[in-house]
């Protein structure tokens, strides 16, 4: 896709001063240039740094409740991708896996040191492996959090990204979308993850997807994700990585998990066997116990 519409103005992207003044961990906001863009960073906490990279049209308010229990032992480091939450969009011929792993290792260099330990969920786990094929992150553990890194199977996998696109190249569509985005659909949308969240998590869903800036975002990550050349590099990622795979996601098969691990150097599997694809917001604590004790075995802590 060479071009396409203008990015939305002002009026259709999210504001920290005007939509997010009681967003969580607020008080831990900042903006950041790098890269070409401006950034929402929030970064709490000292120790190792440990960054956290949320997954397609989520935001830094999907670690609200996990980010202050790893702020104890870390300096944790919390973006919004490009195009979602308060951050910049990417110009289109960046909009690929290659082009935000690209823009978030600008922002990772700005914000020195680098990672000791990244964290990503859904396609943000994808964006940091590539992140570390590519050079840009050197981090001693990689975990992924029901990490999309296959394409969707069969049928689905031809059609979604090719109606996403269009979709995306629709100037109507994201704010039709968001005109039609209240807290029961955010529900019915986060059901359909496999996951129960509490009724603030779904307050925040509902705000980011009624926001027509954040679903261009988010659709026009989806429109340009091209994972079937990401697989052909996963032997090249070296990172002990640690796949945690909740056995009720209904978003990522968990068994897509087995064939990753089969093909990476150095991967484990660990099962959370209650949880959906949003594991991380529905039980922080445990999740929290566990991305320690991997930083601990990769001798971080």
């Amino acid at each position: 896709m060479s071009a396409r519409r203008r990015p939305p103005s002002d009026d259709g992207r999210l504001r920290l001063d005007r939509d997010g003044k009681d967003w969580p961990l607020r008080d831990q906001s900042r903006f950041v240039e790098a890269g070409g863009l401006r950034w929402h960073v929030q970064i709490l906490g000292d120790g190792p740094t440990l960054l956290l990279v949320h997954g397609a049209a989520a935001s830094t308010h999907s670690w609200r409740d996990l980010a202050p229990r790893l702020a104890r032992r870390f300096r944790v480091v919390m973006p919004d991708l490009p195009g979602h939450g308060f951050t910049d969009p990417l110009r289109a011929r960046d909009l690929s896996l290659p082009g935000m792993a690209r823009a978030l290792g600008a922002l990772a260099r700005q914000l020195t040191p680098l990672p000791d330990v990244a964290v990503g969920h859904s396609a943000g786990a994808a964006v940091l492996a590539r992140m570390c094929v590519d050079g840009a992150i050197a981090p001693r553990a990689l975990v992924s959090l029901n990490g999309a890194w296959l394409p969707f199977e069969g049928w689905a996998g031809q059609v979604f990204p090719f109606m996403a696109k269009l979709l995306f190249l629709n100037p109507f569509t994201p704010r039709l979308f968001a005109w039609s985005a209240d807290r029961q659909a955010a529900s019915r949308l986060i059901v359909g993850t496999g996951s129960k969240i509490d009724a603030r998590g779904l307050d925040l869903y509902a705000r980011l997807f009624a926001n027509p800036g954040h679903v261009e975002g988010a659709l026009g990550m989806m429109a340009n994700w091209d994972l079937e050349s990401f697989r052909r590099d996963w032997p090249r990622l070296t990172t002990p990585t640690t796949l945690v795979v909740a056995e009720g996601d209904k978003a990522v098969p968990p068994r897509d998990a087995e064939i990753v691990a089969r093909a990476l150097p150095n991967a484990r599997i660990e099962r959370l066997p209650r949880l959906g694809h949003l594991a991380h917001e529905e039980a922080p604590a445990e999740l929290a116990a566990l991305i320690e004790r991997v930083a601990h075995e990769a001798g971080v802590l």
